[in-house]
């Protein structure tokens, strides 16, 4: 597939790089008993050191056992690199990794989230259908554009297993990511993004 984006639209070099912190820390031990329980929260932009934090949560997970792993999800967006390296750790894990929405989530996040083999969010998640961003470049002009070039064949990538989650014709997709469309729970349920909307308990 030709992506239908200039690559000097992304006006390399790009934004300096996101600052590392994903939010305030959780205390040890609430850290611990998610980890027990076989979660793991990708809260915050989703930068190279979350993902490196990320993925040695998964794999030492995978490694304990096959039960699935929860992947609890509030990320608003993040670099276009760190979340691929987590969908290639998802990817080569043993054990399913369910993925629920619980706040948001949007551009980077959105191809860990079609990476799970099962997707679920809360009914006020929302999503944002927008270009990942890319990591800080620096450089040579050979070397931008370089850096350009693989950003796009990157962002194809996700297009194309955005198009197969959720069924949507590939221009689809990259129309809505290039027109940065928000979506509320039930439509990312319509849209495809979800296989399910938790629902309140019964009262």
């Amino acid at each position: 597939m030709t992506m239908r984006h200039d690559p000097s639209r992304w006006g390399f070099p790009v934004q300096p790089p996101l600052p590392p912190e994903p939010g305030p820390a959780f205390p040890g031990w609430l850290e611990e008993r998610l980890f027990d329980q076989r979660i793991v929260m990708i809260r915050g932009q989703l930068t190279s050191e979350v993902a490196t934090g990320i993925s040695a949560a998964l794999l030492t997970l995978d490694a304990a056992g096959q039960a699935p792993i929860q992947l609890h999800v509030a990320c608003p967006g993040g670099e276009l690199s760190a979340a691929l390296a987590v969908v290639d750790v998802i990817d080569a894990l043993v054990s399913p990794v369910h993925a629920l929405v619980t706040a948001e989530a949007g551009g980077a996040a959105l191809a860990v989230l079609a990476a799970a083999d099962r997707r679920a969010g809360y009914r006020h998640a929302r999503f944002k259908l927008a270009e990942p961003r890319a990591a800080g470049v620096n450089g040579t002009a050979d070397e931008v554009a370089a850096a350009a070039g693989q950003h796009l064949r990157e962002l194809e990538e996700v297009v194309v297993r955005l198009a197969e989650v959720t069924g949507r014709p590939r221009s689809r997709v990259e129309d809505d990511l290039s027109a940065g469309r928000s979506l509320n729970a039930a439509e990312a349920l319509e849209y495809g993004l979800l296989d399910e909307v938790i629902s309140p308990k019964a009262r």
